[in-house]
């Protein structure tokens, strides 16, 4: 893994099951349930995940960054004019922290440090 590339990304469902289904149908992609409310994919060409979410689909996808070093990225990205959206937590396997770049996008950086 390398610091400021994109990683990973994520996308969100309200059907885990049937979304599972669907791409492990269609295009062969194999998954990983991380509990109730998240599954992670491969043999995509990216990995990635889903997580288990009634909220409208808005943007889609949420990509994420990799940076060894979550706490002094945060303080460049909000220097840069950048907006915190979900301050730096733990999930198992690492920790992240949600952003807005200026125009709006919301992406995510994690650490498994």
């Amino acid at each position: 893994m390398k610091n400021n590339q994109i990683d990973y990304i994520e996308f969100q469902a309200a059907d885990l099951e049937g979304i599972k289904a669907f791409y492990s149908k269609l295009f062969g992609w194999t998954f990983t349930d991380y509990g109730p409310d998240y599954v992670s994919f491969s043999e995509s060409g990216v990995d990635g995940g889903f997580r288990r979410s009634e909220d409208p689909v808005v943007n889609g996808v949420l990509v994420v960054l990799y940076h060894a070093d979550l706490e002094t990225l945060k303080k460049e990205i909000i220097a840069a004019g950048g907006t915190l959206e979900k301050d730096i937590f733990s999930f198992p396997g690492g920790r992240r922290f949600h952003f807005l770049d200026p125009a709006g996008n919301e992406l995510a950086v994690w650490s498994d440090q």
